[in-house]
């Protein structure tokens, strides 16, 4: 597993991309600039890491486009030591990125192929999740609620309400919401009853299934 010079420099290449897409989170760039996205993926997409594109990896899922993951966690509005719920690991480097952030993560997936190779692969490259959970992401995380953000890494056709439940006063699920297309919607939780919508554009995410275990 190697990170070379060349990789940094594209890393760094990237980030420039990023910010003048409009990416302003320092923390969030840096964990980008950080993260060897190239092990994350297929060895024959390696040329390919540093594009700002989604990826194929295992089980029909995709890696995230970086951008993606970095407007989501800059949406997500979290400080150092915040508990965050993640649903759809994937290939981990969403949640790689949250690590990076000082975060302490709880992450969901429901692809037992994904599951396995993640759960292995995230701890060789020194990033522990508090836990990595086989479940059905529709339903959260009931036993370590509530959460300081939660962040969904797939299109949910419907917002789940088990989600927004687990959500601290103050917090955000950022969450792409649609069928062919999702649009980024972040709910803040503004009391025990109430919830702020806010929409932030069109992306495109592999759907978000439930009871597939």
């Amino acid at each position: 597993m190697k990170d070379t010079f060349t990789h940094q420099g594209l890393r760094k290449k990237l980030v420039e991309v990023l910010k003048k897409k409009g990416i302003v989170s320092k923390a969030v760039l840096t964990a980008i600039n950080k993260i060897p996205r190239h092990l994350f993926m297929d060895s024959s997409f390696i040329d390919h890491a540093y594009v700002d594109k989604a990826f194929p990896i295992a089980a029909d899922q995709t890696i995230s486009q970086p951008y993606t993951v970095a407007r989501q966690t800059e949406l997500l509005d979290v400080k150092t030591g915040d508990i965050v719920l993640e649903i759809g690991t994937g290939s981990g480097y969403q949640t790689a990125v949250l690590l990076e952030l000082g975060l302490t993560v709880c992450s969901i997936e429901r692809q037992n192929e994904l599951f396995k190779k993640t759960k292995l692969f995230l701890p060789k490259l020194g990033y522990r999740p508090k836990k990595l959970i086989f479940g059905d992401g529709y339903i959260g995380h009931k036993a370590e609620a509530p959460f300081d953000g939660i962040i969904v890494t797939a299109g949910a056709p419907f917002v789940p309400k088990p989600l927004l439940a687990q959500l601290k006063v103050g917090a955000k699920l950022v969450i792409p919401v649609g069928d062919e297309a999702q649009i980024m919607t972040v709910f803040t939780r503004t009391s025990e009853t109430d919830f702020d919508k806010e929409e932030f554009g069109e992306f495109r995410f592999v759907p978000l299934l439930e009871n597939k275990n």
